[in-house]
């Protein structure tokens, strides 16, 4: 496009929705960082990891729900740009919670855009998803000619209700201001690759828990199996470039933005194999990274048959005690059949080329969350924490009471309800002795945690003692 590096955003008041989340931080603070005069961050939340850092910066925080009108018509008042982030139900639990999905993602995109149309904003940029013409099948190096998906040919409610949403976004472009005073709404839609990066929320956190806790038993799909990933900052270039491409005063097109009504892919341009991108992290963590494959159609069978629990479960799923669900269907797609698209549309038409490559982009976030488990509490897989409580819990039940036949297949074991008794009186002087020793050595290498250091020992003793002991030595 030939622009300079702050075309439209110097002196340009912005909103971002979902502008707390680990991509919309990151966007506000650019923003900021080219010169805006005014950055909004529209968000549910109140606070977010990032808070601090947007607060120091400038950023204007507005808390509302999207679903909400009169909240969306006090974000939007008074901007030049509006970046729509705001989305519900990509991953886990959220994606059986197909009301919210609906009423944040479709409902919530029409509030923006009416109140785009209301308060005379000319650029609207929608972050969308590559779903919206991918629901299963194979794609090689696809691009924006492919067609949407059929509604009812997708395998979630997330995809679904993007895809109509960006529809959406895309026919109201050069749709004129309620105030008829010549301005009109320019819109596009950018379809990102699985995001990655330091601060990600939602793909890296989740699989990083479920290996430190054994629950990455396998791989889903062929090795040659390939998708897109986008790194952070990658992202927030497009996303800039887009709004950039809005502009209506781009010199030789007149008043056609050439991204107008327009959607674009983004990615690193480095397709692979989800398993083999995220080794070198899990490695780093020292994370042992599943050797078992697993066919995509017996994946899809294990994942309905979570999908079946978990929506029997539907009135808790908000809860935050419940643990999100090992596999749903939609995911062993995503990671199992190969997708993933070009970004040449996005170079010829924005100027987008990846500014870091993937391997930048891994080590900056291998760092990021090796620095978050040295400052979190360490453990041991979840079947060493079944074998010590249950074990425990075995030898005091059967010592102190008379338990149906845990104490008889206890004394077949020890011959005397003597010996037994000083087994567990044994053991829970050990644990509490563990968790004592845990508790003043946390005080020296990880002080923020020293409490749950003690707790976790005293219920697991030398299982949890071995981590501590071990970030001692380092």
């Amino acid at each position: 496009m030939h622009l300079s590096e702050n075309e439209g955003i110097e002196g340009k008041g912005f909103v971002v929705t979902g502008g707390l989340g680990f991509v919309g931080s990151s966007l506000c603070l650019e923003l900021i960082r080219r010169g805006a005069r005014l950055v909004r961050a529209f968000d549910l939340r109140s606070s977010s990891p990032w808070s601090p850092l947007l607060l120091q910066n400038g950023v204007h925080f507005v808390q509302g729900d999207i679903i909400n009108r009169k909240d969306v018509d006090k974000a939007l008042r008074g901007v030049d740009c509006v970046f729509h982030l705001a989305s519900f139900g990509m991953s886990g639990k959220e994606m059986l919670q197909y009301g919210r999905v609906d009423d944040v993602n479709i409902n919530g995109t029409c509030h923006v855009l009416e109140a785009c149309h209301q308060h005379g904003v000319k650029r609207l940029v929608y972050v969308s998803t590559s779903n919206v013409v991918f629901a299963g099948t194979e794609i090689v190096n696809g691009n924006e000619k492919l067609p949407y998906v059929p509604l009812d040919n997708h395998v979630d409610p997330y995809s679904r209700s993007k895809s109509i949403a960006e529809q959406l976004v895309l026919k109201s472009n050069g749709r004129p201001s309620k105030n008829d005073n010549g301005k009109c709404l320019y819109t596009c839609a950018i379809r990102p690759a699985a995001i990655y990066g330091p601060g990600e929320e939602r793909h890296l956190p989740r699989i990083i828990n479920l290996a430190k806790l054994g629950l990455l038993p396998f791989k889903i799909g062929e090795p040659s199996v390939k998708s897109d990933w986008v790194y952070i900052d990658n992202l927030v270039l497009a996303l800039i470039l887009a709004s950039m491409g809005l502009l209506d005063d781009i010199p030789g097109r007149g008043k056609q933005p050439i991204a107008a009504g327009q959607p674009y892919f983004i990615s690193d341009g480095s397709p692979v194999n989800t398993f083999e991108f995220i080794r070198p992290l899990l490695k780093s963590l020292e994370y042992d990274m599943p050797k078992v494959s697993l066919p995509v159609p017996t994946a899809i069978t294990v994942a309905k048959a979570f999908s079946a629990i978990y929506t029997l479960m539907y009135p808790l799923l908000n809860r935050s005690w419940l643990p999100q669900p090992l596999l749903l269907p939609a995911e062993v797609y995503k990671v199992g059949v190969t997708h993933y698209f070009n970004y040449l549309k996005a170079k010829q038409e924005l100027g987008y080329t990846p500014i870091t490559s993937p391997q930048e982009g891994m080590a900056t976030t291998i760092s990021f969350f090796q620095e978050r488990k040295r400052k979190s509490l360490d453990g041991p897989t979840i079947y060493e924490w079944f074998f010590c409580v249950f074990g425990m819990s075995a030898v005091i039940g059967a010592a102190f009471f008379p338990v149906p036949l845990l104490r008889p297949a206890c004394l077949f074991i020890m011959r005397s309800l003597w010996l037994l008794r000083l087994l567990a009186v044994w053991a829970i002087a050990m644990h509490i002795g563990e968790a004592t020793y845990a508790w003043m050595l946390a005080k020296r290498v990880d002080p923020a945690n020293s409490r749950g250091w003690f707790w976790q020992t005293f219920v697991l003793g030398f299982f949890s003692l071995k981590f501590l002991l071990k970030r001692a030595k380092q």
